[in-house]
């Protein structure tokens, strides 16, 4: 144990690890200190038999606020990344309720009385049952000064007890490196070698033949969600165009939505999404569904909101088989029960739990075809349900209920500059699960499109190295109707007008990330391999500064390789 003391003290002063910034963490020997007054509520520490580590937790009882929590002031400075984790537990469940929501929170008191709130880490539905369960995420501190930093728990509804173990505040070292380890994953993990045996025939003069390897299409998925208003108005044909030529995938920002297709109970219309749909296919987009269900109380219909029981059952079950019925053979994926972290009207109107769980069995029941989603935000744009998501996938994944894939939006919000250190970390968190993951809702927001671009790079080199990541799409890229507006969009204005930050996507997405190579047989020699990025190919041959057409081949490059043999006679 000497020994690993030490060693994690040379880690310290190599700032490899930050120091413990929360003190008595753990509540061992030294009861409440450095623990602030409970006002308004009890807290005690309470022995072995309810703690997660050592021999003693933190107990909150007789709370009559949800925002009532345990809290200590930690000693963080401007400017900086910090990660904030702890062990919770819930004592007692509410009758009436089938969960709890547990969350870690960090306030910021500024000099002029002002004060700032940030959510680092939520659980939802949590239950006695669940026993000790781990809460983390991470936190960047404002970057003018502040007079202090309190953190906190708070979540459970009143009256509901709960207890805390080994909290801890640590600060984050991002690393300098990231563009060498994601261009080094790039390369690896979207990228294959094709190798090329080239034999001339008798009294070719090698130093006159040119094979020229160029890549017609790429096979890694980049799309967008498309306005359907905009898409099937016949006036808007700069719009569609740019979606055709630009992208291979596309989800629909609003029309498969619940409350498009049956805003009135009983009037279904789908006939602008089938035509937006039908239209995307035509041009050989592949299209997600989004999303069948939607359990934030916002965004249910006001007619179903007094149906419970096997009403509300039978009510989702029918639209669940009228839909997939619609789009049978249309789509390749659905987003089943969107955003469940942050809100669960349908688990809670049933007093079920489980009915996430019950919404993809009966997706698949009624059509086995497209691959099944859960779709989260704060779990990559920030890191506030990282750690509960991870959760939640491994729980939908154990339950063997056809889980496919999990969707992180990567939303970053207004002026946040895309970490890659840290969307790596929150990556290789999800990743965990052992499910591809897919980047559904991207979209960076800044006024200044020079740093709006190189906030879109960033974000984009580092979910295209995760080797977990199996497709990106955009959310929107038209500032003129972007959820965002301007400051998130990659075009502008009635003709489209490229911005700083369109450019630079495009160059990636069509120059930087396609492969195109010329070889000279005198210098490259008779074989020679090309690391391509995955697609479809041409191979062409050039002689005497003349294309050999009937030697052109076409072939796809995937993650097994190629190899292609040419023979060049005139």
């Amino acid at each position: 144990m000497a020994g690993a003391v030490f060693a994690l003290h040379l880690l310290m002063l190599s700032g490899l690890v930050s120091s413990e910034l929360i003190q008595n963490g753990g509540f061992e020997n030294n009861g409440m200190d450095h623990w602030g007054h409970c006002w308004g509520f009890s807290c005690e520490v309470i022995p072995a038999d309810d703690s997660r580590f050592g021999s003693h937790s933190l107990k909150a009882t007789g709370r009559t606020h949800s925002y009532q929590g345990p809290s200590q002031l930690v000693n963080v400075a401007p400017g900086k990344i910090y990660k904030a984790q702890s062990w919770v537990k819930i004592l007692k469940d509410k009758p009436g309720t089938i969960g709890q929501t547990m969350m870690l929170e960090v306030s910021f008191e500024f000099p002029d009385g002002q004060h700032s709130y940030f959510n680092v880490a939520l659980q939802p539905l949590l239950t006695a049952g669940d026993g000790w369960v781990f809460l983390a995420g991470e936190f960047e501190t404002p970057p003018q000064n502040f007079k202090s930093a309190n953190f906190y728990y708070q979540g459970p509804e009143p009256e509901v007890d709960f207890a805390v173990d080994q909290a801890s505040i640590t600060e984050v070292h991002v690393s300098s490196q990231w563009r060498v380890q994601t261009d080094a994953n790039i390369n690896k993990y979207r990228k294959s070698d094709l190798k090329i045996t080239v034999s001339p025939a008798s009294g070719i003069d090698r130093s006159k033949v040119q094979i020229r390897i160029l890549q017609k299409t790429k096979a890694f998925p980049f799309g967008t969600c498309v306005n359907s208003w905009k898409y099937i108005d016949p006036s808007q044909t700069k719009y569609q165009d740019f979606i055709h030529k630009h992208f291979n995938w596309a989800v629909l920002e609003n029309a498969l939505k619940w409350g498009q297709l049956e805003r009135n109970q009983g009037q279904l219309n789908y006939d602008r999404a089938l035509k937006t749909v039908n239209g995307l296919r035509d041009h050989g987009l592949k299209v997600r569904g989004h999303n069948m269900v939607w359990s934030v109380d916002q965004y249910v219909q006001s007619w179903m909101k007094s149906m419970t029981g096997d009403t509300l059952r039978n009510t989702v079950r029918q639209h669940i088989q009228w839909t997939l019925n619609m789009t049978r053979g249309l789509l390749e994926h659905w987003d089943v029960n969107n955003e469940n972290l942050h809100g669960q009207w349908f688990q809670n109107q049933l007093h079920d739990r489980d009915f996430d769980l019950e919404l993809f069995r009966m997706m698949y029941q009624a059509d086995p075809y497209p691959k099944l989603f859960l779709n989260e935000y704060s779990v990559v744009g920030s890191g506030a349900a990282t750690t509960a998501y991870r959760e939640q996938g491994m729980r939908f994944k154990n339950a063997s209920v056809h889980l496919y894939g999990m969707g992180v939006q990567s939303h970053f919000g207004r002026g946040v500059e895309p970490n890659p250190s840290l969307i790596k970390q929150r990556l290789d968190t999800l990743a965990e699960v052992g499910v591809p993951l897919w980047t559904t809702e991207l979209d960076v927001q800044n006024d200044d499109e020079n740093v709006r671009a190189d906030w879109y790079e960033q974000a984009l080199r580092a979910l295209y190295g995760h080797p977990a990541i199996e497709g990106i799409l955009f959310w929107g890229f038209w500032g003129d109707i972007q959820s965002a507006g301007q400051r998130a969009g990659l075009v502008t204005g009635p003709d489209l007008h490229l911005t700083a930050a369109g450019r630079r996507v495009l160059d990636l997405f069509e120059n930087q990330w396609m492969t195109d190579e010329t070889h000279v047989l005198s210098q490259s020699g008779d074989h020679f391999t090309v690391r391509g990025f995955h697609g479809d190919y041409e191979l062409h041959v050039m002689y005497l500064g003349h294309q050999l057409t009937n030697l052109k081949k076409t072939f796809t490059l995937g993650k097994q390789g190629n190899v292609i043999n040419v023979n060049v006679h005139t």
